[in-house]
């Protein structure tokens, strides 16, 4: 069933044009949007994107906003340490949740359950209540210590989706490496799209 509510958290791994493929995708699906960032995720976005997130989380909402010419009312931003958010509660928890791109640090802290910021403790609330997390780690190689972690979470229920796009489709464009994670992580949340050419088509 496709969610009708995605936190989508960002953290400091290089993959910012993930997370605006992945959000122009969602809000074209009017899907409402619990936005999270790390302040790393901020300077990695800054640095990877024309879109520069900073200021207070009305300011970046706003950012966000204009950007993808969008509803506001499908977008909210909340800060790491804004701890009355909605993601922080099981009794207001999104359809599903999204880390992408997730740190190895931020992987690990949820696979622990230490929720020490709103990222974490969403994904620890999205855990225990039984909904879809997906995490793109973006790291290589792995060490012994990541998949171990990426181990634990996915006997959890956790989608560890990596991101490795596949080339068999003739890929010209970044865009196109881009759109075949992009269209991974949809079909895990259950949102139709045909963004990536499907293996025999």
């Amino acid at each position: 069933m496709k969610p009708k509510v995605v936190t989508l958290a960002m953290t400091g791994a290089s993959g910012a044009e993930y997370t605006l493929r992945l959000i122009e995708c969602l809000l074209s699906n009017n899907i409402q949007i619990q936005f999270i960032s790390s302040q790393p995720g901020q300077i990695v976005m800054g640095m990877e994107t024309k879109l520069k997130l900073t200021g207070s989380p009305q300011k970046m909402r706003q950012t966000i906003v204009d950007y993808f010419s969008a509803d506001p009312e499908l977008i909210q931003v909340y800060s790491r340490d804004q701890w009355t958010a909605p993601p922080a509660s099981g009794s207001s928890v999104a359809d599903a949740m999204v880390v992408c791109p997730c740190t190895m640090g931020s992987l690990a802290s949820i696979a622990v359950g230490s929720s020490d910021n709103l990222i974490h403790r969403a994904a620890d609330v999205a855990i225990k209540e039984r909904k879809t997390l997906i995490l793109v780690p973006r790291e290589t190689p792995f060490s012994a210590v990541h998949l171990e972690n990426m181990l634990k979470l996915a006997r959890l229920g956790v989608v560890i989706l990596p991101p490795n796009p596949g080339f068999y489709h003739g890929v010209s464009e970044v865009s196109e490496l881009v759109d075949f994670i992009v269209a991974r992580i949809l079909d895990q949340l259950g949102i139709e799209n045909d963004l990536s050419p499907r293996w025999g088509n």
